[in-house]
């Protein structure tokens, strides 16, 4: 392979290290002090890039952590897409749900990783972070309701919204428990496991009679 061709490899990879180091050290600095008390200045100096560097990589201080979550951004609406033939949406929800408790996936809040325990926490208990962690809610609904109906029409998009609202619901329930209670993993799966197949019941009385 000539030089020519196996540049492009190396600078994309380069630049996914740069903006790995970049998000590791501005996450271990938050975590250590507070995401207020940390200047996106500080975070450039400790991960010795720029401040235009940083911000080529990050668009606002708040996406250098938020961005943990963009690998997962439409997610229901591909479950609900790609669905086996005879699934219903929420069957697909419900199942991809209890598979992610079973792995004891960080987004469904069961993980006993103190690491992980503790970057929810500044997640969900930073007002700017949980403002900011809105808009990939939104994002995730929009993206759910289309799925449902190409039309986006108001009954796919009300259980769009209620899903996503349950989905959150759930894993920071599941998180308290683990994080705030103390409870053992073991006891916070069987739990988290409980109170899916009861949530998902419900959804389905109201939405089961409309085809989803």
């Amino acid at each position: 392979m000539s030089p020519s061709e196996s540049e492009p490899g190396l600078r994309t990879l380069k630049k996914q290290r740069t903006r790995q180091t970049i998000a590791d050290v501005a996450i271990a600095l938050f975590l250590d002090r507070g995401f207020e008390q940390v200047s996106v200045a500080e975070i450039a100096a400790a991960a010795e890039v720029s401040k235009p560097t940083l911000f080529r990589y990050f668009a606002s201080k708040e996406e250098l952590v938020l961005h943990r979550f963009a690998d997962h951004l439409g997610e229901a609406g591909r479950v609900v897409r790609d669905r086996p033939a005879g699934v219903t949406p929420l069957d697909a929800l419900e199942r991809h749900h209890l598979a992610g408790l079973a792995a004891r996936e960080p987004q469904t809040g069961l993980s006993d990783d103190p690491e992980v325990l503790a970057f929810l926490r500044l997640v969900y208990l930073t007002p700017g972070l949980s403002a900011q962690l809105r808009a990939y809610v939104e994002a995730d609904e929009a993206a759910l309701a289309e799925a449902l109906d190409p039309a986006r029409g108001i009954l796919a998009r009300l259980l769009a919204a209620q899903y996503i609202a349950v989905r959150q619901e759930l894993a920071r329930t599941t998180w308290l428990r683990l994080a705030d209670d103390g409870q053992g993993i073991e006891e916070a799966e069987r739990q988290a496991v409980a109170e899916t197949v009861t949530t998902f019941a419900l959804l389905r009385d109201g939405a089961g009679a409309h085809g989803f």
